[in-house]
Parts: C-alpha cells; structure tokens; sequence
C-alpha cells in the first residue's frame, strides 16, 4: 500500500505502520524531515484533507505532497503534550493554546471553501436517539435544535478539536492535525475541550465552569451559547457510542453537568 508513495516521494520509512479506521499512516523521512504519510479509507477522511490543503499550513501540519487517496504531512517530533499539560496542574494553559489554534484554523482564507459535511448533516444521529432513549438525549437535540434555529456565520470547523489534535511542531508551534472537515457556526469547535474521554479531569468538580470562563473569553463566545454546543455535542457524541455498542456514559455525564450549568 504504501511502497508506491514511497517511491514516488523518496521517502525513508522511520516506524511501523499505523492502521486506524479511516486510514494507514507511516512515520517517514522526506528530504531529511520528519513526515508522515497517510492514505485515507473513508470519505470523512478525503474531507479533512481538502480542508489541510485549503489551510495550507496556517494552524494546521503542512502538506508537502498529495496523489490519489495520499497525503505526505509534516510531523511533529516534539514531546510537549496538552493532554500532558492539562493532566499535571496547567489545564488552563492547555485549553488557551487550543482556543488560538482554533482561531487562527478559523479566519478567513481568499480561496474558496472545499466541499465539506454542513452541521446539521453531522448531527443527524442525535434527534433520533432522543426519540429513543428520552431523558438527557432529549434536552441535548432541544439544544442543538435552538442552535441550528438561530445560526451564526459559518466557517471551516475542524470537527474534532481535542489534545490529541494539536501537536507541538517545533518553531512551528501549536498546529492542528486529523480534521473531519466540517462547516458551521465556530462554537462547535470549542465543545470537545469539555468532553474528552481521555482526559480524566473532565468530569472533576468545577473544571467545566472554570474553562468555560476561559473558552468564552479566548473564543470571544456567549457563555451560554458555549454551553449548548457542549451539550448539543455531548449528546451526539453519546449517540455515537450507542449505535457502535460502545457504553455513553461519560458523554451523558458530561451532558449533566452542562445541562445543569445552564439551569443554574
């Protein structure tokens, strides 16, 4: 799969092969430079690539070469980890860094759009959860139906902003990786930073309102507004564990407390 790529770009291998659900990659040398190559398996995936083509390297990995279903990425050789961050004492800090990235994935490009999935598309698996399982599913679709009601101007969305998507690129700095190439209001970006299974501070006491007042502030958003796409999101999310037999409870906890941020 990959000895074509190989051949065609010059590349040393430097690391055994990644298979994930929507792709294989492989760790590489180009030119005497960290790469990574990465050949898509699934639409989703050929979506994020447009949208790592149209950012052309501005808060996101450059991409030094494409054919077919491949891409050649620059990859990131530095230990520095949010996730790391945000685990032992500067979660606040970590959240920051996403918030910027974010912002500068976010502004606006002279090119035009690449085809990407719209949001309403997106969420098509939350409402018919709702109908069948009630309780917090019911008012996570209520909160993306007032969304979806009342739309602010589009932009380009990552779609799966979280510690694991923005890697330390040297000089480079903090640079976004794996988008799923979506389009919408940008709040949705920020609603994963609150709901990372990984990442076990999420749930801790406080934590939500404490990054909440940080999310707001970075990302210039209503607070309140921030909190319906965390719950919008936790729902759908929560729906996705369901329909593959995975267990949503962390997302539907997540959900709670947001829901119960709002009441309050």
């Amino acid at each position: 799969m990959f000895g074509s790529y190989i051949e065609r770009w010059a590349l040393e291998p430097e690391g055994e092969p990644i298979v994930t659900r929507s792709s294989h990659l492989l760790p590489v040398r180009w030119r005497g430079r960290p790469a990574m190559l990465k050949i898509a398996r699934d639409d989703e995936e050929r979506a994020g690539s447009r949208l790592m083509r149209w950012w052309g390297g501005c808060g996101a990995a450059v991409i030094h070469a494409e054919a077919d279903d491949a891409i050649l990425l620059e990859r990131a050789e530095s230990r520095c980890s949010l996730f790391h961050m945000a685990m032992t004492g500067s979660d606040d800090l970590a959240t920051r860094i996403i918030c910027r990235t974010v912002a500068t994935l976010h502004q606006p490009r002279r090119m035009h759009l690449p085809e990407l999935v719209p949001l309403e598309r997106w969420f098509e698996a939350l409402a018919p959860a709702a109908r069948a399982h009630g309780g917090i599913f019911e008012a996570c679709s209520g909160a993306a139906s007032f969304l979806f009601a009342d739309p602010r101007p589009p932009v380009a969305l990552h779609g799966d902003i979280h510690h694991g998507n923005i890697l330390h690129f040297g000089e480079r700095g903090w640079l976004a990786i794996d988008p799923k190439g979506l389009r919408g209001e940008p709040g949705y970006d920020c609603a994963n930073l609150f709901c990372n299974p990984e990442l076990a501070v999420v749930t801790s006491p406080g934590r939500l309102q404490k990054q909440l007042s940080i999310v707001a502030q970075e990302a210039r958003l209503e607070p309140r507004r921030i909190l319906h796409w965390l719950l919008a999101y936790a729902g759908l999310s929560a729906a996705w564990f369901l329909n593959s037999g995975e267990s949503p409870q962390h997302n539907l906890t997540v959900a709670a407390i947001a829901a119960s941020e709002m009441n309050r």
